[in-house]
């Protein structure tokens, strides 16, 4: 009974955030957008020769990928501590640290996965041979649910604060910066006939952990940021 009640109020969670995504999808799109636009700046900057943007493309998507989903990421609790919606969730029967979870899905649905179905394109502008779109994409969809769970702690820990931007900007990016280095360089390293299951791997494990771990911190920062 308590876990189809549990499951009962992540679905309603889910429901209730989507359609409010929904409603502001303009918003959403400013992810998907920003990422365009950066990987679009770098032939252009760079010129044309598809060897060496073949080279970078890699690392261009990632950070590209990396730095949008930060556009989005103060905004996972603050309209919901705005409103007054927090505080509920912080008085809910269920577990705070499924909720949580809850609402790092959708951030992920809404921002990462538009970004990772235009990934294709991005790795075509700038060249990347499409034997490595597999290992590309594979890396992507283990990191990015590992950046939105790394970042729902940042923001909890910030949630507090006002114009908290900056301050989450230079608490996220350090910890989002291995992320960068095994998702890019998994691709480099299949590009250069060098292992890169190990990377892959590692990104995999450390997925794993905060899928665990990642909620569990959120929801006590949440707790000590708003008693």
């Amino acid at each position: 009974m308590a876990e189809a009640t549990a499951r009962t109020a992540l679905l309603a969670l889910l429901r209730r955030d989507l359609l409010l995504v929904w409603r502001r999808r303009g918003d959403a799109l400013q992810p998907v957008l920003f990422a365009v636009l950066t990987i679009t700046l770098f032939p252009l900057a760079l010129g044309s020769d598809a060897a060496f943007l073949a080279r970078i493309a890699a690392g261009v998507i990632w950070v590209a990928v990396v730095l949008a989903g930060m556009l989005s990421l103060d905004a996972l609790f603050r309209s919901d501590l705005d409103d007054g919606s927090l505080e509920q969730l912080l008085l809910s029967p269920q577990p705070l640290a499924l909720l949580i979870f809850g609402k790092v899905l959708v951030h992920w649905l809404t921002t990462a996965v538009p970004v990772l179905l235009a990934t294709p394109l991005f790795a075509a502008m700038l060249q990347l041979d499409s034997n490595l779109y597999a290992v590309l994409l594979l890396s992507l969809l283990l990191g990015t649910p590992l950046l939105s769970l790394i970042g729902a702690v940042v923001v909890a820990l910030t949630v507090g604060m006002k114009r908290s931007g900056m301050l989450l900007a230079l608490l996220a990016l350090p910890l989002y910066v291995p992320v960068l280095i095994f998702g890019a360089g998994s691709v480099m390293a299949a590009a250069q006939g060098l292992p890169y299951l190990g990377a892959l791997l590692v990104l995999g494990a450390a997925l794993a952990l905060a899928l665990v771990l990642a909620p569990l911190a959120a929801a006590a920062a949440i707790r000590i940021a708003l008693s």
